[in-house]
């Protein structure tokens, strides 16, 4: 029973990513720009995270007769969360505009190639060889890739922007995975979440105001745009996807958890053809399937 909730909790969070760039997409069709999507999104996240830790704190002083607070937590745990929180921001921010160039269908699968880069992060952050089960895993991962983009058909009018944003994404992707895995556990997930929001909003607040790179006008604030497309991003988003596999790995396991949280690539790209009605051929969904398997070869032997 334990296994089936945790296993529902994690389908549900990357259920719930995989939705987002969709949902960007169509925003930018409506003429919402993407730096306003993105700023509104870490905005309204971090409010409502910073209003569930309040209420956390309250709730445990009460129940266990702890003083939780902000004061209370050490300000090198605060900056380091806060640090590694820039990942948070850059990797949105990546990911959206690398699906300004491409289809959200090659958009995620570039984004998922987190999962070799993270295997490279762990090779020289750990110091030690990767074992043969990992390694195969990278390669997979990277031929289903190939078949997943339909590199041979797509490579005469590549927008080679969307590649390189793509791939940006990936790599802040696999650091935000160190830190969510590293950082600070000492303190509730509410409490992690509330500061690495809070790094992920002052970076898109700072990145999309660079002149050459913004489409953001403060000029073009529109509140409706906050309370609708920002409510969504940031719930399904910022606020619900950390809270979800806080409950669900600890039930299913590092291996089992990972496995289902790669359900976001297929949801992605369901919603994308749902929505968008984005075409995906034979090829690309057997890329997608090696990819998927890649993530059970990776994590089969994790507890």
């Amino acid at each position: 029973m334990k296994n089936i909730k945790g296993i529902l909790f994690i389908a549900i969070g990357a259920s719930s990513y995989g939705v987002l760039a969709t949902f960007v997409k169509m925003a930018n069709n409506n003429g919402i720009s993407t730096g306003i999507l993105t700023i509104s999104q870490y905005f309204i996240g971090f409010v409502l995270l910073f209003i569930a830790a309040k209420m956390f704190e309250k709730r445990s002083q009460v129940n266990q007769g702890e003083t939780l607070n902000s004061a209370s937590i050490k300000r090198d745990s605060k900056m380091k969360l806060v640090l590694y929180g820039t990942s948070l921001g850059f990797t949105s921010s990546f990911y959206y505009l690398s699906i300004q160039y491409l289809p959200v269908s090659v958009g995620i699968i570039l984004l998922m190639q987190s999962i070799w880069i993270g295997l490279v992060f762990e090779f020289f952050m750990a110091r030690h060889m990767l074992n043969k089960a990992k390694v195969i895993g990278a390669i997979t991962t990277i031929f289903g890739t190939l078949l997943a983009v339909n590199v041979m058909e797509a490579s005469a009018h590549i927008e080679w922007p969307g590649i390189v944003f793509g791939l940006m994404a990936a790599t802040t992707f696999a650091t935000t995975m160190v830190a969510t895995n590293s950082v600070a556990l000492h303190l509730p997930t509410i409490i992690r979440s509330k500061y690495l929001v809070l790094g992920g909003f002052l970076t898109v607040l700072i990145f999309w105001n660079i002149p050459g790179i913004s489409d953001f006008n403060l000029q073009d604030f529109d509140l409706s745009v906050f309370l609708t497309w920002g409510l969504f991003l940031a719930f399904f988003g910022t606020l619900l996807p950390p809270l979800l596999f806080s409950k669900g790995f600890p039930l299913t396991g590092v291996g089992l958890g990972s496995i289902m949280a790669s359900l976001e690539i297929p949801v992605s790209v369901f919603s994308a053809y749902l929505l968008l009605e984005e075409q995906v051929k034979a090829i690309q969904w057997v890329g997608i399937l090696i990819i998927l398997l890649s993530v059970v070869i990776i994590n089969r032997n994790q507890p």
